[in-house]
């Protein structure tokens, strides 16, 4: 794509970074790359609500000019970012995904979005997410049903469905997401983009949230690398905050250019003795066989006396979510998404002594994956043990037992929320193709606080195995 005398492409973050600084590229060029891309694809693909276009571009030719100057506001100076829509942003309205709140306007920037900005970074627009983020399928009233750049038919995974639906189709260089229960690794895995879930607190969260045990803020990218860097810029504490973790000792990105050292991997095919679809396993297996190949590793299979903690999680996230938002809307069902509305309607069959249960039960789930740490540096397993299914569904059509839960999308993501429930950092990696080309996702889980690690290991998994030159074929020829 051309604009002016220069060719610009769809770079990565620290490619547009080197370029910007070194004066190859400029803000002005690439936001205008991204504008086009998201006015080419966002009408099918469903990735943002609204879209900053005269601001984003004013804002980028400031950025240019100064950039001309030698004068840089960051590391992201002049970079586009679109911004998952349940993010408080200053004077931009905030959805959340809801027709309850289409008027809403925060006054105050979540930490994540001044820190966003403080390095430079351009919002672009806002990204699409299922109603308050209750879902890991991208069901949505407001935006439209998100759809995976692989396949327009399929889902593209939730609830940071936009975020992930932009990055893979290369509309921006990377967006902001969260997750409460694999909400960034869910659409990762689905739309072929790389998605760290840091440990709890590792970036800062703001204003509070119900689930506020289960709830992390993070980047989706196309590189690991890239991924480092934001999460350089990301983290650290932030008062409003009282779980937010103390600014880290090291250079995450750094980390990635450092070599691996030995260490000692748990690879579980499954969890829980859930079933894998054949082309899940058979990419996972391959990539883990390349990685005791390649890397500096010793790979062992442990039987994990486990159980799924499926009732934990969906008591702590009906009774948080269900008891909260039931009372501010209980006189606006009628405008929610059904499958968020009887979420309401099951919190009612909680006590405080059945929440505070699950709480006790949360901990000690944390503890067992804690003591796995104890014997091993790291952990994989498939992102999730299915592939995308049809964009207009919340759970594949031959899945059991989904119409007798207020959790429906929890019954197919078996191997993400446990990990919201310890805190552990858990990121999902492209690691191969099904026979249709659909992406699949390997999980990479790390001990309490080892953030640097995962990314570490996922960086030399990338170098062994590299994706990003990969395209969905919407964006070919």
């Amino acid at each position: 794509m051309t604009y002016g005398s220069k060719c610009v492409s769809a770079p990565t973050v620290l490619d547009a970074a080197d370029r910007i600084r070194n004066g190859s590229l400029t803000p002005g060029e690439l936001i205008a790359h991204s504008l086009k891309a998201i006015e080419t694809h966002n009408p099918t693909l469903n990735a943002f609500g609204d879209i900053y276009t005269e601001t984003a571009a004013a804002e980028a030719e400031t950025l240019t000019r100064e950039a001309s100057r030698g004068c840089f506001r960051g590391p992201l100076h002049g970079i586009p970012f679109g911004v998952k829509d349940l993010f408080s942003t200053a004077g931009l309205r905030t959805t959340r995904g809801s027709l309850t709140a289409l008027d809403y306007v925060p006054s105050d920037d979540a930490p994540i979005i001044r820190r966003l900005k403080d390095a430079g970074a351009i919002i672009v627009g806002k990204t699409a997410t299922t109603e308050f983020g209750w879902s890991g399928a991208s069901l949505s009233r407001v935006f439209g049903n998100g759809r995976n750049p692989w396949n327009p038919q399929l889902t593209s995974g939730g609830s940071s469905s936009g975020s992930a639906i932009a990055v893979a189709a290369r509309m921006v260089p990377a967006s902001l997401g969260s997750d409460g229960g694999g909400s960034v690794r869910i659409p990762s895995a689905f739309c072929g983009t790389f998605a760290l879930k840091g440990s709890l607190g590792r970036i800062p969260t703001w204003p509070w949230s119900a689930t506020e045990m289960l709830s992390h803020a993070g980047p989706i990218t196309r590189t690991v690398r890239d991924s480092a860097l934001l999460f350089d810029v990301l983290s650290g504490p932030d008062p409003r905050d009282h779980q937010a973790l103390p600014a880290p000792t090291e250079t995450f990105l750094a980390r990635c250019d450092s070599p691996l050292r030995p260490l000692r991997v748990a690879f579980c095919p499954t969890l829980f003795n859930v079933d894998v679809d054949p082309a899940v396993a058979a990419a996972v297996e391959a990539a883990v066989n390349q990685i005791a190949r390649t890397l500096p590793v010793t790979i062992d299979m442990p039987a994990l006396e486990w159980h799924d903690p499926l009732p934990t999680f969906e008591a702590l996230w009906v009774g948080g979510r269900g008891i909260v938002y039931g009372k501010s809307l209980a006189n606006r069902k009628e405008e929610l998404e059904p499958g968020f509305a009887t979420l309401i309607e099951r919190s009612a069959d909680y006590d405080l002594a059945g929440y505070l249960t699950a709480v006790q039960q949360r901990a000690a789930f944390a503890c067992k994956v804690h003591k796995l740490f104890e014997r091993f540096d790291l952990l994989l397993t498939p992102t999730l043990p299915i592939l995308p299914f049809d964009a207009d569904r919340i759970a594949p059509s031959d899945l059991d037992g989904v119409d007798d839960t207020a959790v429906p999308w929890a019954r197919w993501t078996p191997f993400t929320y446990p990990f919201n429930l310890s805190g552990n950092p858990a990121a999902s990696v492209p690691c191969g193709w099904s026979p249709s080309g659909l992406p699949i996702g390997l999980q990479v889980i790390g001990p309490r606080f080892a953030d640097g690690d995962v990314l570490q290991f996922c960086a030399a998994f990338e170098a062994i195995a590299p994706w990003e030159h990969r395209l969905p074929p919407l964006l070919v020829g």
